[in-house]
């Protein structure tokens, strides 16, 4: 009762002061709130990972192998998936994918728990060895954080929209530092568009949590780099190669995670041995994800500190501890194949972490790999000396991460200013473009959408900034469906039919049989000179005079498809029917040319 008044009063406040606080000034209000909560959530988040993983693992030997490496990640995925089972009861894995989701087809709205059960399970997933990342689990608690700020003030669908993107934008400039990135991750990847109504909330939610986690941790860059040199004109063919090798890795993470998630989905359908479908998928994944780490121990959690090392390594004694508390450990001669086979391994060790019940992202996946990846080619480039140019294998190490950033997520944009803030390599602008343009170009050629874009593209719920495409995104189906309460029946009259006309202003009425299967439609204008004759009634059943509709629209279709249906047939209305053939309704050309302009004008009004 205390919340409800509480709630009440913020509400009353609100609407007493709307003449002084305007929608755009209080939307300022909320932005500021969500950058302030985002950031504090990020360090929380961050310091219970970091307290676990020193927990587990301090007294961990260098030099031999570790066998709790196999019982850690097993146990942290297995108290993850009971807390979702038992506590949470909702899926909480695929946060920027959720975010997309609800942007699309859920007028923004996400559930209230995101606000606080992505940041507990993602701490106990990758605190326990998960492989995967924190940061799009803290991406999604921000958005979660305005989402649901914007519901308690009862704001528009466009302001919800707009304080989504807000909290996603906060959790990545306070958990990176990065305060650019946090804008332009929103533009490129929730793809809400830079308009002067947007900006401005945006900027103060990323200059609130990077300033508030400035406050709490020091301005110190995320990782500590400093660059050897800045750009190196003759290394521009080994930029240019460095981006085409970072997009094909990203084409294998990308396809390779895809094909392991559809693996996972399988095993977690059946039940064998009398073993669900959720604990066998538990079993392997957390069985392979054990296994996988205790062999290379780097894919240990989000794997920081193998970045720092390659990108502040001094020569080989200090790259050669990357291969510590691994069978490699000592043999300096494997370096590479360690790592090139940590590359291999890794899309196998995050997808196992969520596939097995765990919760976490792929930022720091992919700044991982992009780190070895990077490194990896400047040692093999040095090694072989190509063209006769050595290159700095700590600069292509950060430069790699730039890369893969940019083809995984397919936001160069991103990966360009999230690198620079993430190491203050602002030095290396140029490298930084070369490589993020070549990586992006070189998985556009094999794949149009990004690793969270994926599948919702194929359904037709991704909004992009293509405006037609965008707006017929937002437009739900059942909201441009006419149902209808009566229905015609094969067997019935022309006095059946006359009887529903005279009541009714429709012009099209749908034809089922006993099971309500959609069998035809009857045209007022076909049966028009028939109706106003009595003496006909008797004379002609539903089955003479129905016709058969020129396409049937499905209540899974997408917009985009319903509107190419009409485009087609040429028709102004079609009907509708579920997977079994029953019918559902009607939906009208005119309905959703009249729900389209709304949206255009709501959405386009800055």
């Amino acid at each position: 009762m205390n919340l409800r008044n509480s709630i009440a009063a913020l509400l009353w406040w609100r609407r007493k002061h709307r003449q002084r606080l305007t929608d755009e000034r209080f939307v300022l209000l909320i932005a500021l709130i969500v950058g302030v909560c985002t950031a504090f959530a990020g360090i929380v988040l961050k310091w219970i990972i970091y307290e676990i993983k020193d927990l587990l693992t301090y007294n961990f030997s260098d030099m031999d192998a570790n066998w709790l490496y196999l019982v850690f990640p097993a146990v942290g995925i297995l108290i993850t998936l009971l807390f979702t089972k038992y506590i949470v009861r909702d899926d909480i894995s695929h946060g920027v994918t959720k975010i997309l989701f609800a942007i699309a087809r859920k007028q923004s709205k996400i559930k209230l728990h995101n606000t606080w059960t992505s940041v507990v399970a993602s701490a106990i997933t990758i605190g326990f060895g998960g492989s995967v990342g924190a940061e799009a689990p803290i991406v999604l608690t921000g958005s979660a954080i305005g989402s649901n700020l914007g519901r308690l003030f009862r704001l528009s669908d466009k302001q919800m929209m707009l304080l989504v993107g807000c909290g996603a934008a906060g959790a990545v400039a306070g958990i990176f530092k990065a305060p650019i990135a946090g804008l332009v991750f929103v533009l490129e990847v929730l793809m809400i568009d830079l308009t002067m109504s947007s900006l401005l909330p945006l900027l103060v939610s990323c200059v609130t949590a990077a300033a508030v986690t400035f406050a709490i941790s020091g301005t110190e860059p995320t990782f500590y780099f400093t660059p050897t040199d800045g750009l190196v004109v003759g290394s521009t063919p080994a930029y240019i190669l460095l981006g085409v090798a970072c997009g094909l890795i990203a084409l294998y993470f990308t396809r390779t995670m895809n094909w392991l998630e559809g693996r996972f989905r399988k095993i977690g359908s059946t039940t064998r041995f009398g073993i669900s479908g959720q604990y066998r998928k538990y079993l392997f994944g957390a069985s392979m994800l054990a296994l996988l780490i205790f062999l290379f121990p780097s894919l240990y959690g989000e794997g920081y500190e193998l970045i720092e090392l390659l990108m502040n390594g001094q020569g080989p004694a200090d790259w050669n501890t990357a291969m510590n508390g691994s069978f490699f450990a000592g043999h300096s001669q494997f370096l590479l194949l360690y790592l090139a086979l940590v590359i291999l391994t890794k899309v196998f060790a995050s997808t196992a972490t969520n596939g097995a019940g765990g919760c976490g992202g792929i930022f720091a996946p992919s700044l991982f790999l992009g780190c070895i990846a990077g490194f990896v080619f400047a040692r093999v480039w040095n090694i072989y000396d190509v063209l006769g140019i050595q290159v700095c294998e700590n600069n292509f190490a950060m430069l790699g991460m730039c890369g893969l950033m940019s083809g995984v997520m397919h936001a160069p944009l991103t990966g360009i200013f999230l690198i620079a803030e993430l190491t203050g390599g602002y030095n290396l602008f140029l490298p930084l473009m070369m490589v993020s343009v070549g990586a992006y170009l070189t998985i556009r050629f094999f794949e149009p959408h990004s690793i969270y874009a994926m599948r919702l593209a194929q359904r037709g719920q991704l909004l992009t900034h293509n405006t037609d495409r965008s707006i017929l995104t937002l437009i739900s189906i059942d909201s441009v469906i006419q149902h209808y309460d009566k229905v015609l029946y094969p067997e019935m009259t022309l006095g059946d039919v006359a009887s529903q006309v005279a009541t009714s202003k429709n012009h099209v009425f749908p034809v089922v049989n006993r099971q309500m299967q959609l069998v035809g439609v009857v045209y007022l204008d076909d049966i028009r000179h028939l109706v106003f004759r009595p003496e006909l009634f008797g004379q002609f059943r539903v089955s003479q005079l129905m016709a058969q509709p020129p396409a049937r629209l499905g209540t899974e279709d997408s917009m985009d498809s319903v509107v190419k249906t009409f485009d087609n047939t040429h028709a102004w209305t079609l009907p509708v029917v579920d997977n079994n053939g029953m019918f559902v309704g009607f939906i009208r050309k005119s309905t959703i040319l009249t729900v389209y302009r709304k949206l255009l004008a709501d959405y386009s009004n800055d």
